[in-house]
């Protein structure tokens, strides 16, 4: 059985996090495909080992003896010999259980890039495809008191029908690339809730005090209690379930203090059905479009931010703990930034967990990105199944402010219609949020930059890709542009030039630290003439590895449009953005 449980970071766990003995499978990946392409359940996956003494032997590999890579991590960092590896490694760990009776467990595993496929005491559990969401794999029947084995075959191989595909423009790290960990629960229990601030047709500060949404308990019968309790805010009610284990609710709150950058307030709210509880950090805020204007609780704002990868400051890597992220959120506040663009898939929990703490606002997309397989139907479902993975995971998040269905794909009606009816999916999915993508393609008439994709009109906010200076005309054009856009609000969702941090040179001096700088001093002259944007979001907070980009001593791997380098050294553009931010000097929220 494969599910996905909300909250899993707030409950009670055993971690499997820590070394993990592994086996590379080089391509094509025998010991996990048979030649039609199946997955085999023997082999590796059976865990066996060698006998040396009788000469019996297993198909020739050893867990016992073999070298260990750090979970949560990517395989790519740790083992020189497998940086650029992109393939099948095998992982296997031991574990010692105890299960109790009455009791359900499951694997938890964050993330695997890209598809994973799972054994425990040599039955096969579950399989996933999507290297950026959780899921959780039943594991009740196959553990056994006392010892027990994990083993996950995960695949980062790339592929023409993936979400992304084959062309991206990071690094494909490979491997289980966030925590591992069993949980278990009593057999009814809470699997999914949502609690938010009731979305009227329009918003009151006066009334903004009621709260709905609902929880789901997995097994139970029509009128199951469930308790909800946010002792602050002064709501403790009972509910009951219907026949699909849903308890839907609307209560009132008699103090509520509603969340934003300024005042990132969260509140204990407290759920508990029979055997079962879960407490999680909630803050309750209105976040909608009006016209051109982006509203939080019922104020204009402007979103001042930047863009980011999930790449590890320092060391480099996937980002996967508590010191990555805390790093990563103080290059934010440092830049004044009230604002982030997680590109271009979900990031860790962590990111979500501590922007709701420190109130960054954030934009949440998944991984379609250009080369997508539009006219294939099984594509379309990969990414809606992708799309309810990370709603469902994070809709509870206060931080997130928008959800976003692509990045620079290309405008054609097939893909236009696949990204129309993702929208609709996300918005049947949570009708709360904005709903967003970053549209790369406008055109240009003489000094008139027209942007017309009709993708825009399935679009609450409109992300618009440009790189004027750098990869089209001269930086100092900038200032003449003209723009034409829709009637919607608009966020320059990437803008901006490659610098090699230590790189000085005058302001026409390509890749000179002086020269991103002049960039982005024209942009502001143009961003400033343009009424409807309500955000910045330059490209990019730090620079991040990347296979295409191989000028060595300028690149080496790296993409160069950081306002940072990959070891945390400021350039002079983030000084530019940090005093523009602290001014409120460009932009305005109406």
């Amino acid at each position: 059985m494969k599910t996905l449980l909300v909250g899993v970071d707030h409950r009670s766990i055993i971690s499997l996090d820590g070394d993990w003995h592994y086996l590379v499978d080089q391509p094509p990946a025998r010991a996990l495909y048979t030649a039609e392409g199946k997955v085999r359940d023997n082999g590796y996956a059976l865990n066996t080992h060698p006998n040396i003494d009788s000469g019996a032997h297993n198909e020739e590999y050893n867990f016992a003896t073999a070298p260990t890579l750090r979970v949560p991590g990517d395989w790519n960092t740790q083992d020189p010999t497998l940086f650029r590896y992109e393939g099948v490694i095998w992982y296997q760990r031991d574990f010692d259980f105890q299960p109790k009776p009455n009791t359900r467990t499951f694997l938890h595993i964050g993330a695997a890039n890209y598809k994973s496929f799972v054994w425990v005491n040599q039955k096969r559990i579950c399989d996933h495809e999507g290297g950026f969401t959780p899921y959780d794999c039943e594991v009740t029947a196959a553990l056994k008191p006392g010892s027990n084995f994990v083993v996950i075959a995960v695949d980062s191989t790339r592929e023409m029908d993936g979400i992304p595909s084959v062309g991206i423009d990071w690094f494909n790290y490979g491997g289980l690339t966030r925590d591992v960990s069993l949980v278990t629960l009593p057999m009814k229990f809470i699997d999914d809730y949502d609690v938010h601030l009731k979305h009227e047709s329009s918003f009151s500060a006066a009334n903004a005090n009621r709260l709905t949404g609902y929880v789901h308990v997995e097994g139970a019968a029509a009128g199951t209690p469930v308790t909800l309790r946010i002792t602050e805010a002064g709501v403790s009610t009972t509910l009951e379930t219907d026949a699909e284990g849903r308890a839907a609710f609307d209560v009132k709150a008699t103090k509520l203090e509603l969340w934003s950058p300024a005042t990132p307030k969260l509140y204990k709210v407290e759920l508990a059905s029979g055997q079962d509880g879960i407490t999680d950090d909630i803050g309750f805020r209105d976040i909608r479009v009006d016209g051109t204007r982006i509203l939080l609780n019922g104020k204009a704002i402007f979103l001042q931010g930047a863009n980011m990868h999930a790449e590890a400051p320092y060391r480099t890597g996937r980002a996967c703990t508590d010191e990555d992220v805390n790093n990563i959120f103080a290059f934010l506040k440092d830049l004044n930034a009230n604002f982030v663009r997680l590109a271009h898939y979900p990031h860790d929990e962590r990111m979500e967990r501590t922007a709701d703490r420190d109130g960054i606002m954030i934009w949440s997309e998944i991984p379609l990105w250009q080369h997508i397989s539009f006219d294939k139907p099984e594509v379309y479902a990969k990414a809606t199944y992708m799309l309810n993975e990370m709603i469902r995971r994070d809709r509870n998040k206060a931080s997130v402010i928008l959800w976003s269905v692509s990045n620079e794909t290309p405008n054609n009606p097939t893909r236009t219609q696949f990204l129309t009816n993702l929208a609709n999916e996300a918005r049947r999915l949570d009708p709360t949020r904005p709903i967003t993508s970053a549209i790369l393609g406008p055109h240009l008439q003489g000094n008139e930059m027209i942007e017309d994709d009709p993708l825009a009109k399935a679009l609450d906010v409109i992300g618009q890709n440009e790189y004027i200076g750098w990869y089209l005309m001269r930086p100092e054009d900038a200032d003449n542009i003209k723009w034409t856009l829709p009637q919607k609000p608009i966020l320059l969702s990437e803008f901006g030039a490659e610098a090699k941090q230590g790189n000085h040179g005058g302001e026409d001096q390509r890749w000179a630290e002086e020269q991103q700088v002049n960039v982005y001093k024209h942009q502001f002259v143009m961003i400033n003439k343009i009424p409807q944007v309500r955000g910045l979001v330059p490209w990019v907070l730090m620079d991040f590895r990347s296979p295409t980009r191989n000028i060595p001593k300028l690149q080496d791997g790296f993409n160069r449009k950081g306002l940072i380098s990959e070891d945390g050294k400021k350039k002079q553009a983030f000084y530019l953005f940090q005093k523009a931010y602290e001014e409120r000097s460009v932009g305005k929220a109406e």
